[in-house]
């Protein structure tokens, strides 16, 4: 009877002190969007700091006395006329995660399904683990391996006019992005039904076959997860970017041009910002819009893998 008590005494315990770390972190969460969302609302209240930010390159061509002319959008907070366009940052961090992500999303896919549907399964046991150890690899190691060795074999091959460019950072970061997508495909994969392989090969068809045409578009919602997932964790990424993208705010489609993204832009010019400053607040501006869009990622991503659940036990069942 005692040690009834002292047992249900202890999962009382336990049950109550994960309760308490999930509230502290939820707070801290919330607590941290507060603090950046309260620093960014300057530039959208105050008209003090409105009047320095411009934000639109209209905005721009009136300080130079050209009203309704269109001026390149140029992020150059330094300067008499402090310019705080965020197109190029934008347009950077846009790049740089296609390349990453086009880079990415068919080799992570491509193993995952090799993984779970050719693979013997010793060479399945030594290809999982290998794959998502590059997750544990620094973000700062895979920025200076593209910083010193990846730039220049590509400016070799491919003769770039910029050693650092959007596909440079871009192919650096979908190192880092593919054990995200590889993991969760991989898990979407093995929890499809071994009845959906069966009843495929039962009317013929190849394992190639099966695992293109039956296996994977039943896993279709939770290899979306992971590429959605992988898709944030290349937008929010700092490092890696900062190091091998060249970090010039250039307003073009050239992905063989120089970039600079939202998250590296943070990093490099917060520390030697003026407090209280129009640029200070620009900058926490942009944190809250990363914050913003890893948020909604993250959940269409928490959604995608919930659906692949609901589906796979309606099948079961």
């Amino acid at each position: 009877m005692a040690s009834r008590a002292q047992h249900r005494w202890k999962d009382w315990l336990i049950e109550r002190v994960i309760y308490l770390a999930a509230v502290v972190a939820i707070s801290l969460i919330i607590l941290i969007f507060l603090f950046v969302g309260r620093e960014a609302l300057p530039v959208l209240i105050s008209a003090e700091v409105h009047e320095e930010v411009t934000l639109d390159n209209l905005l721009l061509a009136q300080e130079y006395g050209t009203p309704g002319a269109r001026l390149p959008y140029v992020w150059q907070p330094v300067s008499e006329v402090p310019k705080y366009s965020l197109m190029p940052l934008f347009l950077g961090t846009l790049k740089v995660t296609l390349m990453a992500m086009l880079f990415a999303t068919p080799l992570a896919i491509a193993a995952a399904i090799y993984t779970t549907e050719f693979a013997p399964r010793w060479l399945r046991e030594a290809i999982k683990p290998v794959v998502e150890l590059l997750a544990g690899i620094p973000s700062v190691v895979l920025g200076f391996f593209a910083l010193i060795v990846l730039a220049s074999w590509l400016q070799d091959v491919f003769r770039f006019d910029f050693r650092l460019n959007a596909i440079n950072a871009g192919i650096a970061l979908g190192l880092a992005v593919i054990p995200i997508i590889y993991t969760i495909s991989e898990d979407a994969l093995s929890a499809v039904p071994r009845s959906y392989r069966n009843a495929a090969y039962a009317l013929g068809a190849s394992p190639w076959q099966a695992a293109w045409g039956v296996v994977l578009p039943a896993a279709l919602p939770g290899v979306f997860a992971g590429v959605v997932l992988g898709f944030g964790r290349a937008v929010g990424e700092t490092m890696i970017v900062l190091m091998a993208s060249g970090n010039a705010a250039i307003t073009s489609w050239n992905f063989a041009e120089s970039v600079r993204t939202l998250s590296a832009t943070i990093a490099a010019e917060l520390a030697e910002v003026v407090f209280g400053s129009a640029h200070y607040h620009v900058l926490f501006l942009i944190g809250t819009l990363l914050f913003a869009i890893t948020f909604v990622l993250n959940w269409l991503g928490a959604q995608m893998v919930g659906r692949l659940r609901r589906r796979l036990t309606g099948a079961v069942r």
